[in-house]
């Protein structure tokens, strides 16, 4: 098939230039259809990887760029109308320029449509009832390989467009591509994290070709396309949350959600809780709740390995999480066990 247009291309410029400038400029035109010919094939692959969006607006541009420069071509040629060899070249280069030029704005412009006009009729992700699109929440690395978000978007409380940028996808590949084990097992398990929000119905995801050649740092890439498009970042990186909020760019902090979600502990509470090792202080002893809340427990060095009942003093909450400090129960209800 490919074969076909290839000969098809060039027998077609053949003939059109031995109809317009005769037989002794035939092979250009015959050259000219093979360079078509094999820049079709080429621009074949690069469509089947490239978002819709970017190809309509290519297409577009491309048009429109042809439209332009033969109107700009055709009144310089009507006074040289003779010189076929002119007019054919004319032609040719002002189609080349203006056309690629065309096609460049085309494609960029393209990657900054975002569609909003076609989903406010009946789509299933349309505008809000007074007009408002939803900002988009811009995901970054680290929120997509500790992988809580899938679960999240299941339970329906992400609103709003799920915005992958390319360069988080490049950095997902490239530590899955890594050498070292573990960097790779959580590369995987990202990319794994990421098909399974995509084959989430009740969220719409969506991959974004922009970037920011002059920016290197992904963190900062992401806090710039939040302020381009107007969206959210969604993170569970405390520093990018610390950065976004300087630069005025609402986040999401799937850490915070998770804090927010654990239940309240007051003072004076008992619970019963396994020592699992000693803490830092002369005497304590450490364990955690099913959630991962730490526990430090005051006296406890000699009941380790065993489940005990102990009274809540105080609970401390810092940047890393909820620290809940406590006592050996002294009248314990219940007796100490292995």
């Amino acid at each position: 098939m490919r074969s076909l247009l290839v000969l098809f291309a060039s027998a077609s410029g053949y003939f059109i230039t031995y109809q317009i400038a005769g037989s002794k400029f035939a092979y250009i035109g015959f050259a000219s259809g093979v360079l078509i010919a094999v820049l079709a094939l080429f621009f074949e692959e690069r469509v089947k990887k490239t978002p819709l969006k970017i190809v309509i607006g290519g297409a577009i541009g491309f048009i429109t760029g042809l439209v332009v420069a033969n109107l700009l071509t055709y009144p310089l040629m009507i006074s040289n109308n003779n010189n076929r060899y002119l007019e054919l070249s004319a032609y040719l280069v002002a189609n080349c320029i203006i056309g690629y030029v065309g096609l460049s704005i085309g494609m960029k412009k393209g990657d900054e449509f975002d569609g909003s006009f076609f989903k406010n009729f009946n789509g299933p992700h349309a505008a809000e009832p007074n007009g408002k699109k939803e900002p988009g929440l811009i995901i970054d690395t680290s929120v997509i390989i500790d992988g809580r978000v899938a679960e999240v978007c299941e339970t329906g409380f992400l609103s709003g467009e799920i915005i992958v940028p390319q360069f988080v996808l490049q950095e997902l590949q490239y530590i899955a591509d890594s050498p070292d084990p573990i960097k790779r097992a959580r590369g995987k398990r990202g990319l794994d994290v990421l098909k399974t929000i995509q084959s989430n119905k009740k969220v719409e995801v969506s991959i974004t070709e922009r970037d920011f050649p002059d920016i290197k740092e992904v963190d900062s890439k992401l806090v710039a396309l939040a302020k381009v498009i107007g969206g959210k970042v969604l993170t569970n990186d405390a520093n990018l949350n610390k950065v976004a909020e300087l630069h005025g760019v609402t986040v999401l902090n799937i850490n915070k959600l998770a804090t927010a979600m654990k239940p309240v502990v007051l003072p004076g509470e008992v619970m019963h809780i396994l020592v699992l090792k000693e803490g830092k202080e002369h005497g304590q002893g450490v364990g955690y709740l099913e959630d991962g809340t730490m526990v430090v427990i005051d006296n406890a060095r000699d009941h380790l390995g065993k489940s005990v009942d102990v009274s809540i003093t105080s609970v401390l909450q810092t940047t890393g999480g909820r620290m809940i400090f406590s006592k050996v129960k002294e009248d314990l209800k219940r007796p100490v066990y292995q």
